[in-house]
């Protein structure tokens, strides 16, 4: 999906920086989003892409630089970071269901308490995303029942019955199975062709060449390149991005 200029720029990240103690772990990121843009994130094992979005919304807290999401600027305040997370939906590399709920309850829980919305309401939006996601007769059976592609479809329903501006996903395939990545994605596809703004950490290169419009390359807490997926990865022109695509492309 193609992204105006004028496009509303709904995250801006300015000289981001993370310490934990003397491990310097960002060091000095800046990007600009486009609402509605897909960005993927790739990179080495602790090169810091996963640190990076989780201080969009906050699970990881920024020490330097500045921090803009649909007009907000994240600070301490709470009330600015409680609401940056209503309009930002997260999936992680672990599922973090509920064992003891639903498959509903798990989707319903922060629309009600979170949204303040009734529960009819919430179990009508809940249904929605699960019908999206492909799995609407599992609702009532509980996460241990399902499969790994199953509960991670609930994870990304749970997150969209939030209805967020910005979905944000960490690895969301690496725990799986081969066979169940390929219904987590076809999910992920959807929603980008929607027009969700996305950021996804991932290793899926395909994912990356045909849904980015943007792929981003992290290596030691910076920003090494970035470019649309066709110059990325035909002409990439770091030595260190050569080198990672030529190791992870070769597998």
């Amino acid at each position: 999906m193609s992204v105006s200029a004028n496009a509303e720029d709904i995250i801006i990240c300015r000289d981001v920086h993370k310490w934990y103690g003397d491990y310097h772990a960002l060091r000095g990121i800046s990007l600009t989003v486009k609402s509605g843009e897909v960005i993927v994130i790739i990179g080495p094992s602790g090169s810091g892409k996963s640190t990076f979005i989780r201080t969009i919304n906050r699970l990881e807290e920024h020490q330097a630089g500045d921090i803009v999401v649909d007009g907000i600027t994240l600070s301490h305040d709470i009330r600015n970071i409680a609401e940056i997370r209503r309009e930002v939906g997260m999936v992680f590399q672990q599922f973090n269901l509920f064992p003891h709920l639903t498959v509903l309850e798990n989707v319903t829980l922060a629309p009600i308490h979170v949204r303040k919305w009734s529960r009819e309401h919430a179990e009508e939006v809940a249904m929605k995303w699960l019908n999206r996601v492909g799995i609407p007769e599992q609702a009532n059976k509980y996460p241990g029942q399902l499969s790994g592609g199953q509960q991670q479809r609930v994870a990304i329903a749970r997150a969209l019955a939030m209805e967020p501006k910005i979905m944000l996903f960490d690895e969301p395939t690496s725990a799986l199975d081969p066979e169940m990545i390929k219904e987590v994605l076809d999910v992920m596809r959807d929603l980008a062709r929607e027009g969700y703004t996305i950021l996804a950490v991932t290793h899926e290169m395909g994912f990356a060449r045909e849904v980015a419009d943007r792929v981003i390359f992290f290596d030691q807490g910076v920003i090494v390149e970035e470019n649309t997926p066709t110059d990325f990865f035909n002409n990439p022109t770091n030595e260190r991005t050569k080198l990672f695509l030529g190791q992870i492309l070769q597998h």
